[in-house]
């Protein structure tokens, strides 16, 4: 059973994901997009639509972006000066390995701000927050674990270290 649905001209449009973020710069939504693209596995531009004379947004500026990363359906628009992102919002990359973790910190992090356990912001504002899927098991089942010591270890990184975490939450109180 396909999540598709036939749009026309052999186009598809995904419909499995009812709720879609959507991202609006102040003036590098394609930028942004063709990043993100290049950072995150399996990941495409869907559609690219710029701005025309006398139209809502600035001539050759991205109107409308729609994108996915790992999978996941995003939509972009360069909105101008009014817009920025705040950091209350931030996307949760939930990660199984170090590698993906360091490899996604270094490309999301290169020209942005690194921040405390596990948080950046990258070149463009967006906040990300690039977790191991390991760290709620441990932060939620006290009992298995430490769950104090992995929150103290939390606190002192920037990138999270999975070696780090499991060597803390292995510790007996």
């Amino acid at each position: 059973m396909t999540n598709n649905r036939k749009i026309g001209e052999g186009r598809e449009e995904n419909t499995a994901q009812k709720i879609t973020p959507f991202l609006t710069f102040s003036d590098q939504a394609e930028e942004a997009v063709k990043r993100y693209v290049s950072i995150f596995k399996d990941s495409r531009i869907i559609s690219m639509v710029r701005g025309e004379a006398g139209g809502p947004i600035v001539k050759g500026k991205v109107l409308n972006a729609t994108f996915e990363l790992d999978g996941a359906r995003f939509m972009a628009m360069d909105g101008g000066p009014y817009f920025s992102f705040a950091q209350g919002t931030s996307l949760f990359v939930s990660c199984d390995t170090q590698e993906e973790i360091d490899r996604l910190w270094q490309g999301l992090s290169e020209g942005g701000e690194k921040q405390p356990c596990g948080w950046l912001k990258d070149k463009f504002g967006v906040s990300w927050q690039i977790v191991p899927s390991v760290l709620g098991e441990m932060m939620s089942d006290p009992k298995s674990g430490n769950s104090a010591r992995v929150m103290e270890a939390l606190l002192k990184m920037s990138k999270i270290d999975i070696k780090i975490l499991t060597k803390a939450y292995a510790q007996r109180k």
